[in-house]
């Protein structure tokens, strides 16, 4: 029995067109004008500075660990570890603040250096030339940015010790184990 094809057209539904993807801006890189025109923002000169800091905790919160735990292993005097702390924190910002301001100023004159070839050919604009020249990353803002950094990273290490030092230090029975637990906790 052969099945006969129906060439009378079926009653098919229309679905409605698939909904336009949502389009969220998760990490604020676009600002709505009342015109509805979206402007891009630019968070590359911003970077620089961002990697400086998170580089220069991370130095901080390691090197002033390593230097003070070095120094306690010959010497357990509390003076000796707050004086090797703080020479570290002093000492290390101040090496991260001039890498920064030297690599950053490096980049920066590299960038400088091409926009002027660029301008020499006539190939850009006034206008281009200054907008360029605004998303430079600032290489004192990104010296500032690691040295504070460094100087908080090496400080939180500092100031655990110190509290750690005033956990051994207290005479009451009852408070010890409880002071020792917390201060434990805030060196890890």
């Amino acid at each position: 029995m052969a099945m006969a094809l129906s060439t009378q057209p079926q009653d098919q539904q229309q679905s409605p067109p698939p909904p336009s993807p949502l389009k969220v801006d998760l990490e604020g890189q676009t600002k709505q004008a009342p015109e509805q025109e979206v402007e891009v923002v630019n968070f590359s000169k911003r970077a620089q500075w961002l990697r400086a800091a998170v580089l220069g905790a991370n130095d901080g919160l390691l090197s002033t660990a390593s230097l003070m735990m070095g120094v306690g292993a010959v010497r357990k005097d509390p003076k000796t570890m707050v004086i090797t702390g703080v020479a570290g924190l002093i000492g290390g910002a101040c090496s991260m603040a001039i890498g920064e301001l030297v690599s950053v100023y490096s980049q920066y004159d590299i960038e400088v250096a091409q926009i002027k070839r660029e301008d020499r050919n006539g190939a850009l604009g006034v206008e281009e030339i200054d907008a360029r020249k605004e998303k430079l990353p600032s290489p004192w803002q990104a010296a500032g940015a690691s040295a504070l950094a460094f100087a908080v990273g090496a400080l939180h290490r500092d100031v655990s010790y110190i509290s750690l030092l005033s956990c051994e230090s207290s005479s009451s029975s009852l408070d010890l184990p409880i002071l020792k637990m917390h201060c434990c906790r805030s060196i890890s």
